[in-house]
């Protein structure tokens, strides 16, 4: 029998926290590298090109029984990301046509039965850690190889009667038990996962037979992944909100926010060409100075931007995605802390500008180079120092009075409370110009250091 003692135990230790979604890097990196791949890079056709051609499983499997991808190199992938300023990376590990990049044990259906012979998702993970990026990975909630997915209006063989009548009995609980034990396997095969993509809920789609949230089990489904992985981020397209929107192919006009109106996390996933997968005579790729500007306009709105690159079947990355990277990479390299670790600002910017900010920094990204003169509404007496970004030139500020009226050579008419900088007649030579501003109001030292990595997170 222990001795008495006077001392009080000590008290209970308190339950340990709960890990909650890992936000900060994700906001702080706004830049990220979505990835294709799959048995349709071999087509070279778009990456639905199986319902797109109504393709049996018998005609797919030419691509399956060719899946060689001898050029695959995950670490390349890695660094073409982040030498164009991307902080994270998420390849497709199950697209709609239901092949799978890893050796899972629930399917046959996957890349270790192909000519390669090896999984593509552990060697893709360790490359990215490697670079210090993010690891993200898609999961596709469609199958059109699962023999339960019931067929409907994205099924290949969606107007073959025959083949709906020999398969109308489809049970989509048995699919669902695929579906949650594949992102188990998925989620405790490969260590931290940073970011899960689902692809998509379509209930309210005109397409007959559309799935949501109770064909997946939605409810359990995110209910094992925050088990499995608290830290992760999970998009909104199971049913159910997740931690960010995800707007596709197009640009929002304003911050987005939730249907009570307050705020959300967003990301635009965007293509280079319209394509997702590797479209070899698709000529439709966007500019990169076009790109950088998409770029601009959502970490001015508050969002992030999700680029895709679509690989070859041999696993190199598009000569044309490459060299729009490489372009990417020449104005980030130079610009990134306008856009890294900054969101929107309370000013509102003049027409053909954006604005970001961080702390005391607020970042004039012009669209349009104007003549000579940039009017500033809301910043006079506001703004200490401005320089050029890329080359950290000064920008002289101009005193204008309110009142005087613009006459010959004598500006004026501009609004009280406008700063008015004198630019160069020149254009520097970078696809969107930025000025860097140094507000008088206090901020914090660690906004003054410039972006912080988030891979240090």
């Amino acid at each position: 029998m222990p001795a008495h003692s006077d001392t009080p135990p000590p008290p209970p230790a308190a339950p340990a926290r709960e890990e909650a979604p890992d936000t900060a890097w994700f906001t702080a990196a706004r830049f990220g590298m979505f990835v294709h791949w799959g048995l349709y890079s071999l087509a070279a056709r778009h990456e639905w090109v199986k319902s797109r051609e109504r393709l049996t499983d018998e005609q797919y499997q030419v691509y399956f029984d060719h899946f060689d991808p001898d050029r695959y190199d995950p670490v390349q992938w890695a660094r073409a990301a982040r030498a164009a300023g991307m902080r994270y990376v998420v390849l497709t590990a199950k697209h709609h046509d239901g092949f799978c990049l890893w050796d899972t044990a629930l399917t046959s259906y996957k890349v270790t039965n192909t000519p390669y012979g090896r999984d593509l998702v552990g060697p893709f993970v360790e490359a990215c850690r490697a670079e210090g990026l993010k690891v993200g990975l898609y999961y596709s909630l469609i199958d059109w190889h699962h023999p339960s997915f019931p067929v409907d209006g994205t099924h290949p063989q969606r107007d073959d009667e025959e083949f709906k009548a020999a398969h109308a009995d489809r049970d989509i609980q048995d699919y669902q038990r695929y579906l949650h034990g594949q992102v188990r396997e998925l989620l405790t095969s490969f260590g931290r996962i940073d970011y899960l993509f689902f692809d998509f809920s379509y209930a309210g789609r005109s397409w007959w037979g559309g799935k949501g949230p109770d064909d997946w089990d939605s409810a359990n489904l995110l209910k094992t992944v925050r088990e499995l992985q608290p830290h992760i981020l999970v998009n909104d397209r199971t049913g159910l909100p997740g931690d960010f929107v995800t707007p596709e192919q197009y640009q929002p006009s304003r911050p987005m926010t939730a249907p009570d109106g307050s705020p959300v996390l967003w990301e635009a996933c965007q293509t280079l060409n319209g394509s997702w997968g590797y479209d070899r005579d698709n000529l439709d790729h966007k500019s990169a100075d076009l790109l950088i500007r998409m770029l601009v306009d959502g970490v001015s709105k508050g969002g992030n931007l999700l680029l895709n690159v679509g690989p070859t079947g041999r696993g190199e990355l598009d000569p044309r995605d490459s060299a729009a990277l490489a372009e990417i990479g020449r104005w980030t390299r130079t610009h990134e802390r306008a856009v890294r670790g900054c969101g929107p600002s309370p000013y509102t910017a003049p027409a053909e500008c954006r604005y970001t900010q961080r702390g005391d920094r607020l970042y004039v990204h012009l669209l349009a180079w104007p003549l000579r003169h940039l009017h500033l509404p809301g910043l006079a007496g506001r703004v200490r120092y401005a320089q050029l970004l890329h080359d950290a030139s000064e920008i002289v500020r101009v005193h204008i009075d309110p009142d005087r009226p613009a006459v010959n050579t004598e500006m004026g008419g501009q609004p009280a409370g406008t700063l008015t900088l004198e630019i160069p007649v020149r254009r520097p030579d970078t696809p969107v110009p930025v000025i860097e501003l140094f507000l008088d109001t206090p901020a914090d030292p660690a906004d003054l250091s410039g972006p912080s990595d988030p891979a240090d997170g």
